[in-house]
C-alpha cells in the first residue's frame, strides 16, 4: 500500500524540483559551462560532490511537509539535504521555538541544520522588513554551506494572496505575476508547492504525525496578509464561488509570461534610448510603448539606489510624466534618496 495521496503529492512535487536541481548541477561537466553559486571547482577526473539542498522551515505545516518530502526524496537521488530556520525575534520564546524546529529537522535526518537569528527593521512595513531579513539570512546560509538551492514552502494559496496584494497596491503586471517557481541569484530559491493547496500540505503532516506550529501572526488582523487570508479570500469565494484561488494562481502564471516578455523588450530597448554619455534621451523614451518605457525607468531608478521593494507604480508614473507631460516641473524624489529630473532633453536619475 502506497503513501496517502497528500504525502504522495508533496513528494512528487519535491522530486521534480530535485531532478531540476540535479540537471542544473551537472552543467559544469559540459565544456565552457559556468559553475552554479556555491559549487566548488573540480580538478580533472574528480567525481562531482553531491549537491546540498536546504529547506527553509518555520515549523509550520507547509514547511514541515516540505522538509519531510525533502528528507524522503533527497537520499534516493544522491542529494544531501539540510535545513535552516530563521528566528525573527518578534515573539517571546522565538529562540526556543527555533531550537525545537531544528530538533524536528534533525529527527527527519537532515544535516546540516541551523537556526539563524535576525534583526527585523522597519523599512517598508513589518511584513516586508521581516521578509527582507529572512531572505538575507537564507542567502547567507546558502553561501556559507555551498548549497545548490533553498526550497521554500509557498503554496497555491500563498500565490493567490500575493496576486491580490499586488492588485490592491496597483503595482502592475509584475506584481500580479506573484512568486516565481525559481528565483534568486542563480535560481537559488525553488518553490515546489505552488501548484498544491495549503490543505494538502497540512494533510500530509497529519498523515505522517509531524508536529506543526501555527504562527499567531498568521491569524493576527494587524497584518494585511492575515486579513486577506481569513476575511478577503473567504468573502471572494462566497461571492464568486469556489475556484478563486486556482483562478488567481492561473492569472499569476499568465501575467508572469507577459511580464517576462515585456522585461526582455525593455532590456533590448534600453541601449537605444541612451546617448553617448549613457544618459536617457527623453524624445526616444517618449516614442516607446508606456509599458516598455516605465520598465526602463524603474530599472534606472533601482540602479541609482532606489530599493526595489519600496519603489511603487506611483513613483514610476511621476517620473514618467517628466517624459510625457513635461511642463517644466521640478525634480521627483524617489525612495532611497534618489532624485529624477529632466535636464536639457535628458532624464537624469541619481542619488540626491
Amino acid at each position: 500500500m502506497g503513501p496517502h495521496p497528500a504525502v504522495a503529492a508533496i513528494r512528487l512535487a519535491v522530486r521534480r524540483v530535485l531532478h531540476d536541481i540535479l540537471n542544473d548541477h551537472s552543467l559544469p561537466q559540459q565544456a565552457g559551462a559556468a559553475l552554479p553559486t556555491g559549487t566548488p571547482p573540480r580538478s580533472g577526473g574528480e567525481a562531482p560532490s553531491p549537491p546540498l539542498v536546504l529547506v527553509a522551515c518555520s515549523g509550520g505545516a507547509d514547511s514541515m511537509a516540505l522538509a519531510s518530502a525533502l528528507a524522503f526524496e533527497a537520499p534516493r537521488l544522491g542529494i544531501r539535504a539540510g535545513g535552516v530556520t530563521v528566528d525573527h525575534g518578534l515573539q517571546p520564546g522565538s529562540d526556543l521555538r527555533a531550537a525545537e524546529v531544528c530538533l524536528r529537522l534533525r529527527e527527519l535526518g537532515l544535516d546540516p541544520v541551523e537556526s539563524t537569528a535576525v534583526t527585523v527593521g522597519r523599512e517598508g512595513g513589518p511584513e516586508a522588513a521581516a521578509r527582507d531579513a529572512r531572505y538575507a539570512a537564507l542567502d547567507h546560509a546558502a553561501e556559507r554551506h555551498g548549497a545548490a538551492a533553498v526550497l521554500l514552502g509557498h503554496t497555491r494559496d500563498d500565490q493567490a494572496e500575493t496576486v491580490l496584494l499586488g492588485l490592491a497596491r496597483g503595482s502592475g503586471i509584475r506584481s500580479l505575476s506573484g512568486m516565481a517557481a525559481v528565483s534568486g541569484a542563480g535560481g537559488r530559491y525553488r518553490r515546489p508547492f505552488l501548484e498544491l493547496d495549503r490543505q494538502t500540505a497540512r494533510k500530509a503532516c497529519m498523515m505522517q504525525s509531524l508536529p506543526v506550529w501555527d504562527d499567531p501572526h498568521n491569524a493576527d488582523p494587524a497584518y494585511t496578509r492575515s486579513r486577506l487570508r481569513h476575511e478577503g479570500l473567504p468573502a471572494l469565494e462566497k461571492a464568486l464561488g469556489k475556484g478563486v484561488v486556482e483562478a488567481l494562481a492561473r492569472t499569476a502564471q499568465l501575467s508572469r509570461d507577459d511580464a517576462d516578455a515585456l522585461d526582455t523588450w525593455a532590456r533590448q530597448a534600453e541601449a537605444t534610448v541612451r546617448d553617448a554619455a549613457g544618459l536617457l534621451e527623453c524624445a526616444k523614451l517618449y516614442a516607446l510603448p508606456p509599458a516598455v518605457r516605465r520598465r526602463i525607468l524603474r530599472r534606472a531608478a533601482i540602479e541609482a539606489g532606489a530599493p526595489a521593494g519600496s519603489l511603487f507604480a506611483r513613483h514610476i508614473e511621476e517620473v514618467d510624466r517628466l517624459i510625457t507631460g513635461w511642463r517644466g516641473q521640478g525634480a521627483i524624489n524617489l525612495p532611497g534618496k534618489v532624485v529624477a529630473q529632466r535636464q536639457g532633453g535628458r532624464l537624469v536619475i541619481r542619488q540626491g
